[in-house]
């Protein structure tokens, strides 16, 4: 008997397309996801957040000096003058640097002028602009501002990505997007590093680009749905993904390029906003895939979501 080997469906495709089948590792990835978050949970529950000056209060100033000054020299020179703990970040240049430090036992109004009696070095006059005070109060409201800022963000894109696409994929999208803020808030509780408002940014920066490629899988899944007869939930996803897998690709090594060109010469105060993108991207991706558009596959995405279906009373009679 001659075994006849029946080819694969293509659905219309080209016959030397290949058909990447993502959904083959959904389980494991799944897995992985779930135990990413409640690794990154735990770090931030016990280990917490280094919370920078934005959100504990503190003060933080600008300072010019006529001939390029060492961080670490204006640093001991702070401490010698009485401002402890004091961080300082160049602004571009080593003439232009800034100061940030938690509340000091300095006068509101005498802030301006000890600050600047300090910073002085030998040879080398500094002035001092933009003396900023922020107490903790005001950083604790910011702090809890943020996080209501996130939430309503997230609730937003929910009814959004219902009202375009279809409910099981707007689930699937919030859960991916609240997964990247937390593990990328996880890694920066796990690592201790300084959590400011230029990382709220990041996240913030990461919630727009995790959106739109979800929106991007959506609308091809959407797509594929309407237009490919014959072909299970799952071959239709796996086809959708293949098709953006290009798209992605060179949208995430573009931001990466941008990303990285931050990371190294943008300096102290573009490196967290960085190192929170960087992160991000590879979260980002992965989780469009793996858990916006899996979580809706395993809530039983089908044909009949995307299909706008005639009420009785508009149907032709047929006798």
């Amino acid at each position: 008997m001659t075994d006849v080997t029946q080819p694969k469906k293509k659905y219309g495709r080209p016959d030397d397309e290949r058909i990447i089948d993502f959904m083959k590792i959904a389980k494991p990835a799944a897995i992985i996801s779930i135990l990413l978050t409640i690794a990154s949970i735990f770090f931030i529950a016990t280990k917490g957040l280094n919370l920078g000056l934005d959100f504990t209060g503190g003060i933080s100033a600008e300072i010019n000096y006529q001939k390029p000054a060492d961080q670490k020299v204006v640093t001991d020179t702070l401490a010698k003058a009485g401002f402890k703990d004091a961080v300082v970040q160049t602004l571009g240049t080593n003439k232009d640097l800034l100061v940030r430090m938690p509340p000091q036992d300095v006068k509101v109004e005498d802030l301006s002028r000890t600050l600047t009696q300090a910073v002085q070095l030998p040879n080398n006059t500094a002035t001092v602009h933009k003396v900023d005070s922020v107490g903790g109060q005001v950083g604790n409201e910011l702090y809890i501002r943020s996080a209501g800022a996130v939430a309503l963000a997230l609730i937003l894109m929910l009814i959004y990505v219902t009202i375009r696409f279809e409910f099981k994929l707007a689930v699937g999208a919030v859960l991916s997007l609240f997964h990247d803020i937390i593990v990328t808030i996880g890694i920066f509780a796990m690592m201790q590093w300084p959590f400011d408002l230029t990382v709220f940014a990041a996240i913030l920066a990461l919630l727009g680009f995790s959106l739109n490629d979800n929106i991007v899988v959506s609308d091809r899944i959407r797509e594929n749905f309407r237009k490919i007869r014959g072909a299970t939930p799952r071959e239709v996803v796996d086809i959708s993904l293949t098709e953006t897998l290009r798209r992605t690709i060179h949208t995430s090594a573009t931001l990466l390029l941008v990303v990285l060109a931050m990371m190294f010469l943008g300096g102290d105060g573009l490196h967290w906003f960085s190192i929170a993108m960087f992160i991000g991207v590879f979260v980002g991706t992965y989780s469009s895939i793996y858990i916006g558009t899996a979580f809706a596959l395993w809530r039983g995405l089908n044909r009949q979501d995307f299909i706008v279906q005639v009420k009785p009373e508009f149907e032709d009679d047929i006798p």
